[in-house]
């Protein structure tokens, strides 16, 4: 007996790259593994490549037939048959996207990047300063950031205010910081997005990595502002839309040409997904920032939802279609709506109080144990709020699956590892995040549609239970 599985994988690469997705998957995927695949058979067509192969479990005699026709997006075909587990056919499609996600990330290292938001200043695209990284973590509930950021003010107050005030100092600050975290987000990133201003324009220039080199050595951040500032000027300062014809005619005014081939452009109506997510959360629009950065990040701060705030990096815009998007930010809607932040803080402020009563001759035996069995206690509860938050997000927007084929593009390098090394200390690590392989199977399991009466209790008991098969292997 037989069972016919079909799915496609993204290929967010231009005309010129689209043969090359075949020849990567075969050279770093199949070849890496001879004896896990057989009858390798590749089809170089004028329209259409094709690549075919047999993946094998030579332990347990397991086969499947993988067909990958190349295009925008990959039409993926998987053939198994009798006795093959669903989980191999599993592992299988996991790793072509992995290897997807390694081949977008090859020609990224030599893509120009050009974005705007109409009316919004013109300024490059970079990566985060630490200024910046710091900021995203303490306010994106990372809670070890906000531990660290405090430590050496926590010193200071103690040795010229006294136990008692030094105590109440520090939660005040803590707490006058969450309050205002949507106002310190609002004044310090890049773009707004509002209803009357809701799109970014995104153009991509995907270049062999010979040109690439020759740009940056020509062409410094000033120019490239310049350049984006030129096609600002020939396209929305007079209601077009960027487009890569106009971008190749500035390219040529600096004595620079770009294939056709090689461009790319995205048009994202932000404030509309935003709108959407937040209407199925039934919650006010929260406030919309961009951060011009290619990291794909997303992040929620606030005190209540009527105060909330949403970060979104043009990165996460560029990697992610517009449903995955909006099932990434079904889960920022989900500590939005939870009041997660305040939540943390909470959890924060009452270990801190404790630390200096109750558990205070804990402290004095032996600070340092204290400080590490308390952050893993710590991150392992904040891993049942971002659990929730995936949950949630599932049932709120109705698609599971999209969300966690969102979580392997963004997190394909961290999967990766999780893939090759022992999970149980990923569990216990100072990351208020699950590991990234127990998210994507909970929602790969999940049947819409999904209720669950009690999301946060489900959730640590889902976390509970994925720590404890942790040591299984």
């Amino acid at each position: 007996m037989t069972r016919t599985y079909k799915f496609a994988i993204d290929t967010a690469v231009a005309q010129a790259h689209m043969k090359e997705v075949l020849e990567f998957i075969y050279k770093y995927y199949l070849l890496s593994k001879p004896k896990n695949f057989s009858s390798v058979n590749k089809i170089n067509g004028s329209n259409n490549s094709k690549l075919s192969f047999y993946a094998i479990n030579p332990e347990y005699g397991w086969k499947i037939l993988v067909e990958i026709v190349a295009g925008s997006p990959l039409d993926v075909t998987i053939t198994s048959y009798n006795g093959t587990p669903e989980k191999f056919v599993t592992n299988v499609k996991e790793e072509l996207i992995l290897a997807v996600q390694f081949f977008h990330e090859s020609i990224r290292q030599s893509t120009l990047y050009f974005a705007w938001v109409e009316g919004e200043d013109i300024i490059p695209e970079e990566p985060p300063s630490s200024g910046k990284k710091l900021a995203d973590r303490l306010f994106g509930s990372n809670l070890l950031f906000l531990y660290v950021i405090f430590f050496g003010i926590n010193i200071l107050f103690f040795i010229f205010l006294g136990l008692v005030f030094a105590v109440i100092a520090i939660l005040g600050l803590q707490l006058i910081i969450v309050l205002l975290s949507d106002r310190i987000y609002l004044a310090r990133n890049n773009w707004r997005i509002t209803p009357s201003n809701p799109y970014v324009h995104i153009i991509e220039y995907q270049l062999p990595v010979e040109e690439f080199r020759l740009f940056k050595e020509k062409f410094g951040n000033d120019v490239v502002v310049q350049m984006k500032n030129d096609i600002y000027k020939r396209s929305l300062a007079i209601g077009k839309e960027p487009s890569c014809e106009i971008g190749e005619e500035i390219f040529e005014d600096y004595g620079f040409k770009c294939s056709p081939d090689s461009s790319l452009v995205k048009i994202v109506d932000v404030y509309s997904i935003v709108k959407t997510a937040a209407s199925k959360f039934n919650i006010p629009i929260p406030k919309i920032v961009i951060s011009n950065t290619m990291v794909p990040n997303a992040a929620a701060t606030g005190p209540i939802p009527s105060r909330g705030l949403v970060l979104i990096t043009t990165g996460l815009l560029v990697e992610l279609e517009e449903d995955e998007i909006l099932s990434v930010l079904g889960h920022e809607m989900g500590h939005l709506k939870g009041h997660d932040p305040v939540v943390l803080f909470s959890i924060i402020s009452i270990e801190f109080i404790l630390r200096f009563t109750l558990f205070f001759p804990l402290v004095i035996l032996n600070p340092i144990i204290y400080i590490i069995v308390v952050m893993a206690a710590i991150f392992f509860v904040a891993k049942f709020f971002e659990t929730r938050a995936d949950l949630v997000s599932a049932m709120n927007i109705g698609q599971p699956e999209v969300l966690a084929e969102s979580l392997r593009k963004i997190g394909f390098n961290r999967l990766q590892m999780e893939r090759s090394s022992s999970n149980i200390l990923r569990w216990l690590a100072w990351d208020p995040h699950p590991p990234l392989y127990f998210r994507i199977e909970r929602l790969d399991k999940m049947k819409t549609p999904i209720k669950v009466k009690h999301p946060l209790i489900q959730s640590a008991k889902d976390v509970i239970n994925g720590f404890k098969r942790s040591f299984k292997g």
